[in-house]
């Protein structure tokens, strides 16, 4: 990772520029989006469609190639819905498609290009419609998907449970196990008495969390100065790292 030449005074007038963005662009398009969300480039997230509920402390981040994409596509207008909880991260790369309900819980963690729908959008012989059948999926509280994983209709992915990368889930998972492969199977069962460290711990208090943050930024970036950091932007090679 480069150093960040920026003084600080720079980098919190990119902040509030970017959580401007957020307020015009991205908040409209939700029901709810809690306070504290951090969205890093902001421009290449998609959110769309209707009902869409992300609790606070949000973190998603989004890359020119790999969006960050959050949709509904109802089977009527106002139908199907998207409920995200607290201090949830989506990585480069995440899709959540929706035909009908999908229910992230709190602190849940997904990978570069993780992926989950609740249907498959086209039946085996009908393949102009969707299946008449919801099947809600839901990620329990702590869950965390993998590089590439996939979650398919109808699962439950329980709490604590690691969904190994590229695995492709088609039924349950239980609470505290690691899956991996395609179809995705249990390979090992977590240990109960080892305590499990999640956002949330991050995130309780997400105004103090803010500022720390805010603090070690403070301090980092205290004796950065503006000429060296704009001509590093303006000359790359000026950069000694």
């Amino acid at each position: 990772m480069r150093t960040d030449l920026r003084p600080y005074w720079v980098k919190k007038a990119y902040l509030r520029c970017r959580d401007a963005y957020i307020d015009y662009f991205l908040r409209p398009r939700c029901v709810e989006l809690g306070p504290y969300a951090n969205i890093m480039k902001p421009w290449f997230v998609d959110i769309s469609g209707v009902n869409i509920r992300i609790g606070h402390s949000f973190t998603a981040v989004g890359e020119p190639g790999q969006r960050v994409q959050i949709g509904v596509w109802g089977r009527e207008p106002n139908h199907g819905s998207i409920t995200i909880g607290d201090g949830v991260l989506m990585s480069p790369g995440v899709r959540i498609v929706c035909s009908d309900d999908i229910s992230i819980g709190d602190a849940v963690m997904m990978a570069n290009g993780a992926y989950v729908t609740d249907c498959d959008w086209h039946g085996t012989y009908d393949r102009v419609d969707r299946p008449s059948d919801p099947k809600p999926v839901t990620i329990e509280r702590n869950a965390w998907l993998g590089d590439g994983a996939k979650v398919l209709k109808g699962v439950t992915v329980g709490e604590n449970s690691i969904v190994g990368a590229g695995a492709v889930v088609t039924k349950d998972v239980p609470p505290n196990v690691i899956v991996a492969g395609n179809p995705a199977v249990v390979v090992k069962h977590l240990d109960p008495d080892e305590p499990i460290r999640t956002r949330m711990d991050l995130y309780s208090d997400p105004a103090g969390a803010a500022q720390f943050y805010d603090a070690i930024d403070r301090e980092v970036l205290a004796d950065n100065k503006f000429l060296p950091w704009l001509l590093s932007v303006l000359y790359p090679r000026s950069r000694a790292d």
